[in-house]
């Protein structure tokens, strides 16, 4: 039997004029057979420190440190993988004959998924709905990636029911919020410092292609 993988799709600062300087898509990705312990291990994490609410990179301070470090320290011990590409806005090139920024987002998502997708595995990919826009989204990603007959699924879920898409959330943010050189919350810096006292490396580069676990992908647009 192929083994199947869920992938937990989030974005940050992705919109046309945010005013924010990176466009982000991240996700996390979880083999089918172990999305069970591995939610009970969250779970445990949450209760052990009495946490409530969605865990989300904007909500980092010292009173959820202690929490949100052993979410980290977690995924590092664990097999779950998480891949992101980020954008410089300053690349993209709008008076670009025939651009058009939708286009450009969608090019990006098949970059973050395509890449790391293997015919011999099967995949369920997982958005987080945000409005209206989200079902022209869905079926849009479908379209693009129909030729890939290894994912089986699509489907939209709210990231307050997944705690797989929040930590995407979190490890994204981070990531976010290092690149922009803010360093003002002193909880933020020092999840960032875990982060990368796992990684061996900084978060604010390429990481080889080869790396499954934790994959960064900067795309020069030049």
């Amino acid at each position: 039997m192929s083994k199947t993988f869920n992938v937990y799709c989030d974005e940050s600062t992705h919109l046309e004029n945010d005013g924010m300087p990176f466009f982000m898509l991240a996700y996390i990705s979880v083999a089918y057979n172990q999305i069970k312990i591995h939610k009970e291990a969250l779970k445990s994490i949450r209760a052990r420190h009495k946490a409530k609410g969605e865990i989300k990179w904007t909500k980092t301070c010292e009173g959820n440190y202690h929490y949100y470090a052993d979410l980290i320290d977690y995924f590092f011990s664990s097999d779950i993988n998480f891949r992101s590409i980020i954008v410089d806005k300053n690349q993209i090139d709008k008076d670009r004959d025939n651009f058009d920024y939708n286009e450009f987002y969608f090019k990006m998502y098949y970059q973050l998924i395509h890449h790391k997708t293997s015919l011999e595995y099967n995949y369920n990919i997982y958005l987080d709905i945000k409005d209206t826009r989200s079902h022209k989204k869905l079926a849009k990603l479908k379209d693009i990636l129909k030729w890939n007959t290894s994912i089986r699924n699509f489907q939209f879920i709210r990231s307050h029911e997944s705690s797989f898409m929040q930590l995407a959330d979190l490890i994204m943010g981070a990531i976010n919020y290092k690149l922009r050189g803010e360093n003002k919350v002193t909880a933020k810096n020092k999840l960032i410092e875990k982060i990368e006292s796992h990684c061996k490396r900084p978060i604010t580069k390429s990481t080889p292609k080869n790396d499954g676990k934790f994959n960064l992908f900067f795309i020069d647009l030049k």
